[in-house]
């Protein structure tokens, strides 16, 4: 595996944790008994070769209580999903399980595991004051980050997809997160699984709930993006799309 720098402030909630399985590995432990020997997941790490050949890799997990493990970063930052985020972890292999059992007979994967999939690999949290939330929504970059930059001093963000944390190992300026179009509790990572959990409903995760945000736009988050002229960058923050509508903002429930 590649080396993570644990100093970056989008592995902060995951550094703990993270720090002391990455050393196990170092120490040439396998990360399936490195992830076991940490406290907190519902299931059990197991090497991939103990997932039978043509099962479905989620509902191998929900049957069993075992989750097949390859010896890769992408696995290892799944891992520590499971050990941070039990809650919505287990929830949205509980919908993944379920919609293979109603889906497998037609074959379609339809779009609550499309939905699933998405938000599990490249998901994010964010707890923001109102005007961000709006830019956010409306795609409105400049606004966003550089108009309303002062005001990122009050949000607070988690990502939670084990795909883009991997990703932020190497970080590119096109990496784009897939926020839950509503404010989350980041008091602690707890208050957020829990919450998170709470909202994963076969009936929302039907809609999508998700906006796009380019994660090395977020003051802090990348040297860069400390010249304006970062965001000047159309392929990467990409505007709304004609008709597609005005966003009205995320509120607190």
């Amino acid at each position: 595996m590649i080396q993570v720098d644990w100093s970056a402030p989008w592995y902060a909630p995951w550094r703990e944790v993270g720090e002391g399985t990455s050393r196990q590995c170092a120490a040439d432990v396998p990360l399936v008994d490195a992830l076991n020997a940490e406290a907190g997941a519902p299931v059990r790490f197991v090497p991939q070769s103990e997932l039978p050949a043509g099962e479905p890799y989620e509902r191998f997990i929900h049957a069993t209580g075992c989750c097949p493990t390859r010896d890769n970063l992408h696995d290892f930052f799944n891992g520590l999903c499971w050990l941070r985020l039990p809650a919505t972890k287990r929830r949205l292999n509980e919908l993944q399980a379920g919609a293979l059992a109603q889906g497998s007979a037609a074959g379609r994967r339809g779009p609550v595991r499309d939905a699933i999939t998405v938000f599990d690999e490249n998901g994010l949290l964010l707890d923001a004051p109102q005007p961000l939330w709006d830019a956010l929504l409306a795609r409105d970059w400049l606004q966003l980050f550089v108009a309303l930059r002062p005001l990122w001093t009050q949000a607070r963000v988690l990502v939670v997809g084990h795909a883009l944390l991997e990703k932020l190992a190497a970080p590119r300026k096109d990496m784009t997160a897939h926020v839950w179009h509503a404010p989350a509790p980041l008091d602690s990572v707890e208050a957020a699984d829990a919450w998170l959990a709470g909202q994963c409903t076969a009936e929302r995760l039907a809609t999508k709930p998700f906006t796009p945000l380019p994660v090395l736009g977020i003051p802090g988050w990348w040297e860069a993006n400390e010249n304006f002229s970062f965001y000047d960058d159309s392929v990467v923050f990409r505007p709304r799309k004609p008709g597609a509508g005005t966003a009205t903002g995320a509120r607190r429930a």
